[in-house]
This record gives C-alpha cells, structure tokens and sequence, in this order.
C-alpha cells in the first residue's frame, strides 16, 4: 500500500515507509540491516517468492532485541504483506510479528500508528493476535466508525468523458469502488484484473475508478492501455476524504441493495476481488 501527503499544495508521493527502508541507513543494527535491504526489494519479487521471503522476515524479525528500529521493520513488512494474495498463514506471521513489537514498544507504536496498522490487518485480513490493549480496541473501534461512514456515503464524480456517476443512483448493480492513482504501483498492477472483471461481468457490475489527479495526468497515463471501466476525477479530494483514504489502492464492495459488503485495504488479484464480489451475490 502506498501513501500520498500534501505539501505546499502539491501532492507529494509517500511511501508508507516511513521513510524509505535503506539497507545502508546507519541506525540499523548488523542483524537489521540485511533484512532492512530485503524488504527494500520485496516488491521486485515474483509473487510465490514473495510469499515464503515476508513469511520468514516475518520470523527473523520477531527474534530481534527489542528496540523501536525493530518496531519499525515490523511495520513495514506489514504493510506491504497485504499488497496481493501471500496467504492467510503468512499474515498471520506478520500480524504476530507486529503484535510482539508493539507489545515490547507502546508508547513508539502509539507515536508510529503501530496500532492502526495492526486494526487493520485484524478486521480486514481477519488475522488473529495476542494484544489484549485498549489502544488496539481503540483503533478496532475507529474503523467501525469509518465503515459506517463509507456505509452511509454517497457522491457524484464525473469521468473522463464528463459523464456523472451517482453511486446511490446504482442500486440494483454490484459497485466496486476503487481508489488508485497513476503513480502507485500497486494501483497499477491490479488494473488489467478490474478490466478483466468489467468484460466478465458487464452491466451487473459497476467499477467506478476514482483517482485524484488532475485529467491533463490521468489521461495521457491511460492512452494505449485497455482500460474501458470508467475512471472518475476527484481532484479536491472530497471523495477520497468522505471515504478515509490515506494510502491506496484500496476498493469497497456495494451489493444490489447499496449495502457495504466487503473491502479491500490493499491492492487484490483477480481471485481476491472475485472472493469480494461474491459476498454481493456476484459469481
């Protein structure tokens, strides 16, 4: 998952590494700077690799001294085990990677968001962890709340063509909402299974794209690829703020009735996004 910021009115690109992994960073220890280096270089992984190295990271972590650089590696393995199908046991390594780094540094995860990263992967990825603390049912509980929002929301955001798209207008229509932008790779990497998915379902299911950049970027990013699911424009970014969107790509699932039934805090395969429609009736 990929992070965008705001500065001086300009949108800048932020990795939720925060910041960047560097193997050669000085703070690192000589047993944290290897695995420091792998996870600079996960996301050039084939995917079955991909799985069983953040699987073990996972572990190598977990056996390192308690200090806040641990926290930190913690972290950023889980943020980027979500970014497809790596299995459920390996989330589950992760989460309880991340669960005993927070445990041996709380005040540095309350600081670092820790809590909020772990919430997630414990109501979206249904990871199960040992942290019986008031900040993660905090955080559990912050997200209810945000899905009550994203239950209740609606908005009209036309495309690139200028057509509108209301999402309570589609009623009777499953509704994949996604949140991507032209410069996130995971964005990007998921968009040939939305295209796929359009073809395969047709007027049963409606994807509205949403990005937040201006069409002058969108567009020329889109020319000669086969994208032919409507891409909308929220370039003041009241859309992306009414759903809570703070990294991307994420996508939430509407059935027939307009009911949230399933989200995505990640970029999702085909086979992912499938599991999603399923929960609206769609097979």
């Amino acid at each position: 998952m990929m992070r965008r910021g705001l500065t001086a009115g300009a949108l800048a690109v932020v990795f939720l590494l925060r910041p960047p992994l560097q193997a050669q960073q000085p703070n690192w220890s000589e047993q944290e700077k290897p695995i420091a280096g792998e996870l600079h270089g996960l996301r050039a992984l084939p995917d079955d690799v991909r799985s069983r190295t953040t699987r073990r990271l996972a572990i190598e972590i977990r056996a390192l001294a308690a200090k806040p650089s641990k926290l930190r590696l913690a972290e950023n393995l889980a943020n980027l085990s979500t970014e497809g199908d790596f299995g459920h046991d390996t989330l589950e390594e992760v989460a309880a990677t991340l669960a005993g780094a927070i445990r041996e540094n709380p005040a540095e995860a309350e600081k670092d968001q820790a809590y909020a990263e772990l919430a997630q992967l414990v109501r979206y990825e249904h990871v199960r962890v040992e942290l019986d603390d008031p900040r993660l049912q905090a955080a559990l509980s912050q997200l209810e709340a945000d899905d009550a929002i994203r239950q209740k929301a609606d908005f009209t955001l036309a495309d690139l063509q200028g057509k509108g798209w209301t999402l309570k207008s589609l009623a009777g229509k499953v509704v994949l909402v996604n949140f991507w932008a032209t410069w996130c790779p995971p964005c990007r990497k998921e968009m040939p299974d939305l295209q796929a998915l359009h073809e395969r379902f047709g007027d049963q299911l409606a994807i509205l794209a949403i990005s937040d950049e201006d069409a002058d970027k969108v567009k020329p990013f889109l020319a000669g690829r086969n994208v032919t699911y409507p891409i909308l424009l929220d370039p003041g970014r009241k859309v992306n703020e009414l759903f809570r969107i703070e990294g991307i790509p994420k996508s939430f699932v509407y059935d027939r009735l307009g009911k949230l039934v399933a989200q995505a805090i990640d970029m999702r395969t085909r086979k992912q996004f499938l599991e999603m429609l399923g929960k609206a009736g769609l097979h």
